[in-house]
C-alpha cells in the first residue's frame, strides 16, 4: 500500500516499532507533508531488498547451525556464541517478511501478529547485538591472555552464559508485548511518544556499547597482532578485523543516526510554524530508509565474517558438500541401475512394477 500524506512523525508504512513508528503528532497534523516519493521508494525496493537479504540470512545461518550440530562440540562456549548468534540472526530475520509485507499492503494481519512479530523482532535485534559484544571480548581475552579460563570454558558456564543472554534480549523486547498493537487500522507501533523514544534510545545505547567495546577490543588485537613477535598469518587477521570494523559501522551507525535525529519528533514542541518542516521530514523518511535498508543486512553477513572466513569452518562446509554430493552420486547411480533394469525388463517382455 503506498501513503501519500502523513500525519504522524513517521508513517512509512512499516509497521514495526522504532523504532519506527509513533503516536501521532499534533503538529503534523496542521502541517501536511507529501512524502509520495519516499513512500513509492519504500514500496518498492524495500521488499524486493529483504527478500534477497531473508534467503541469504536462513541459507548461511541455517547451514552454520548444520555445521555446528554436526561437526563442532556445543559445549565450547565458542560454539555456543556461534550457534545463538545464527539463531538470533533467524529470529531477526523471520520479522523481515513481515516488515516487507505491510510495505505493500499496511499491517491487516491483527493486533496479537503486531505485538509477536514485533517481540520476536525485536528479541533477534538485542541477542545478535549483545552476542557480537561477548564474542568481540572473548576473542580479546583469547588474544591477550590466551591461558585464561574463560578462552576454554565449557559445559555449565556455556549454558549459562546463553540464558542470560536471552534473558536480557526478553527483558529489552517486553515492552513490545505491552505497549505496542494496531494503530488507526493501519499501524503497528507503540502507542505512545515515551515508549517510542524508549525503543530508539534502547537501540542507541546498544550501538553506543558495542562501537566502544569493537573499537577498544580489535585496536588491541590489532596492536598486539602488529608486534614482531607475532604470528606469520597476522596479515590476513588483521584484513578480518579491519572489514568487521568497517563494515559494522557502515551498517549500524548511519541507521542509528537517522533513528536518533527521528526522536526529536516525539518530544513536544513549540506550534510555532517551520518552513521547512515538512522538507526536512521528507529527506529523514528517504535517509531512514537507504540506512535502515544497510543495517537489517547485516543479520545475512554475520555468518559470513564469524564463521566462514575460519579455516576449521571452511573445513567442516568442504566436507558437508563432498558428503551431499556423494549422496546425490548415490542416488543418480541408484537411479540409473534402476532405469536399466527397467529398459532391460521391458525388452526381455517382463512386467515390473518399480
Amino acid at each position: 500500500m503506498t501513503q501519500t500524506t502523513v500525519t504522524s512523525p513517521d508513517t512509512s508504512t512499516d509497521g514495526y516499532t522504532d523504532y519506527y513508528t509513533a503516536d501521532y503528532d499534533n503538529y503534523y497534523e496542521d502541517e501536511m507533508c507529501m512524502v509520495t516519493s519516499t513512500t513509492e521508494f519504500g514500496s518498492i525496493f524495500n521488499p524486493v531488498f529483504f527478500s534477497i537479504v531473508v534467503i541469504l540470512s536462513l541459507f548461511g545461518n541455517i547451514l552454520v547451525i548444520v555445521i555446528l550440530v554436526k561437526y563442532e562440540n556445543l559445549k565450547s562456549i565458542t560454539n555456543t556464541f556461534i550457534f545463538n548468534l545464527a539463531v538470533s540472526d533467524l529470529l531477526f530475520t523471520a520479522g523481515l517478511p513481515f516488515f516487507a509485507y505491510n510495505h505493500m499492503y499496511g499491517w491487516t494481519l491483527g493486533e496479537p501478529a503486531c505485538k509477536t512479530v514485533n517481540f520476536v523482532f525485536i528479541v533477534g535485534f538485542y541477542s545478535s547485538g549483545i552476542l557480537l559484544i561477548l564474542m568481540t571480548i572473548h576473542r580479546y581475552v583469547a588474544v591477550m591472555n590466551p591461558l585464561a579460563d574463560i578462552v576454554s570454558t565449557k559445559g555449565f558456564h556455556s549454558v549459562l552464559a546463553s540464558v542470560i543472554i536471552w534473558a536480557v534480549s526478553v527483558f529489552a523486547a517486553s515492552p513490545a508485548i505491552t505497549f505496542t498493537g494496531v494503530q488507526n487500522n493501519e499501524y503497528c507501533e507503540y502507542r505512545n511518544s515515551y515508549w517510542s523514544l524508549w525503543g530508539i534510545y534502547q537501540q542507541n545505547v546498544l550501538f553506543i556499547v558495542s562501537s566502544v567495546v569493537f573499537i577498544f577490543c580489535y585496536s588491541q588485537i590489532m596492536c598486539r597482532l602488529l608486534r614482531p613477535t607475532a604470528q606469520r598469518r597476522k596479515s590476513k587477521t588483521l584484513k578480518l578485523i579491519f572489514t568487521l570494523m568497517i563494515v559494522f559501522f557502515i551498517c549500524w551507525a548511519p541507521y542509528n543516526i537517522v533513528i536518533f535525529k527521528k526522536s526529536f519528533n516525539y518530544w513536544p514542541r513549540s506550534s510555532s510554524y517551520e518552513p521547512n518542516t515538512c522538507e526536512n521530514y521528507r529527506l529523514l523518511e528517504f535517509a531512514l530508509n537507504i540506512c535502515r535498508l544497510l543495517a537489517f543486512s547485516h543479520c545475512c553477513l554475520n555468518p559470513v565474517f564469524y564463521v566462514f572466513v575460519g579455516v576449521k569452518f571452511k573445513n567442516h562446509l568442504k566436507r558437508l558438500l563432498k558428503g551431499w554430493s556423494h549422496n546425490n552420486n548415490n542416488n543418480n547411480s541408484i537411479r540409473s541401475r534402476q532405469s536399466r533394469h527397467t529398459i532391460i525388463s521391458l525388452t526381455s517382455g517382463e512386467e515390473m512394477s518399480l
